[in-house]
């Protein structure tokens, strides 16, 4: 009788203690739900804000990623009939290139920002581009039916994912079997001074806000084998990692400084703080700075970006 007693007792406290876990399980995911889809709506209101300025930048920006776009295409193999997704697709590349190649099959180009659509809309309309579909999505939740796509890719969004294994499970998901994905990412802050230049001298003058590990940010994904082993662990096969260098040229440090002034708006934030005598100082340091490291008379700048690519 008394080990009855003490049985019931003991599954009655097991029982409550997996109701406690489900319970702290059940508000673990709600609460990262919540951060996710905070985050998303904080990233949809920044890139709505520099879309203007990405379309005044459109033809330097798209030759600067071009080399990106061009290893994501070569890695995907993209055939004639396919159907690609191409995510966080901003004023239309690389869906516009591969739309190109793949002329009897459909590229969806998806977005977080409506104004970025808007244009890369504009654009489809002034080239004649027929076969890309685009749709505001948020990567976190593909509004597409699992298996749907032959080939997939991303250039330069996914550090700005606010889960990037989520992000990296639902590629997964909406890819068929024998499907591929490629994506790009920026390689670590010291291969890149086109964007370094302009933090560290900002950070003269400013102390510069220091954003929590693992928050989305330019070179979050630099870390070689991250990516590689995020894609593993979301269900990928054959993952390859590969680096790649470029030059961007900005032809003057003035030229510079208006890039980065209208293009970042994290910079745009932290400029709009400061009182116009020390955005003067920041802006002379940065001319200096750039001028001392001409190239024949212009400023060409180093880049480099990590490009992983792998099957379903």
């Amino acid at each position: 009788m008394y080990k009855i007693i003490i049985l019931k007792r003991y599954f009655s406290q097991q029982h409550q203690l997996l109701a406690i876990f489900g319970f702290l399980s059940q508000f673990q995911t709600y609460y990262m739900n919540e951060q996710v889809q905070t985050t998303s709506n904080e990233q949809k209101e920044t890139w709505n804000k520099v879309a203007h300025s990405w379309r005044k930048w459109d033809e330097f920006t798209m030759n600067f990623l071009k080399p990106m776009g061009a290893a994501i295409i070569k890695a995907l193999d993209v055939k004639t009939n396919d159907v690609t997704l191409d995510i966080a697709s901003g004023t239309g590349e690389p869906a516009f290139s591969i739309a190109a190649i793949a002329k009897g099959g459909k590229v969806y180009a998806t977005d977080l920002s409506e104004e970025m659509l808007v244009i890369a809309q504009a654009y489809a309309q002034e080239r004649d581009i027929n076969n890309v579909e685009f749709k505001v999505a948020d990567v976190s939740s593909l509004p597409f039916s699992d298996d749907f796509f032959d080939k997939i890719s991303c250039r330069m969004g996914f550090m700005f994912f606010p889960d990037m294994q989520l992000a990296a499970k639902e590629i997964f998901r909406v890819c068929r079997n024998g499907g591929k994905m490629a994506v790009s990412v920026w390689a670590g802050a010291e291969k890149n001074d086109w964007y370094t230049t302009m933090t560290k001298v900002l950070s003269k003058h400013i102390e510069m806000p220091r954003p929590p590990v693992n928050a989305p940010g330019m070179f979050r994904c630099a870390a070689p084998g991250l990516m590689k082993q995020l894609f593993e662990d979301a269900g990928f096969k054959n993952v390859n990692e590969e680096t790649i260098f470029s030059t961007v040229d900005f032809g003057t440090a003035e030229n510079y400084w208006l890039n980065r002034t209208e293009m970042s708006e994290s910079v745009v934030q932290l400029l709009s703080t400061l009182s116009e005598e020390v955005r003067k100082k920041i802006k002379a340091d940065l001319i200096a700075d750039c001028n001392g490291t001409l190239t024949d008379g212009r400023l060409i700048m180093n880049c480099s970006s990590l490009i992983i690519s792998a099957e379903k």
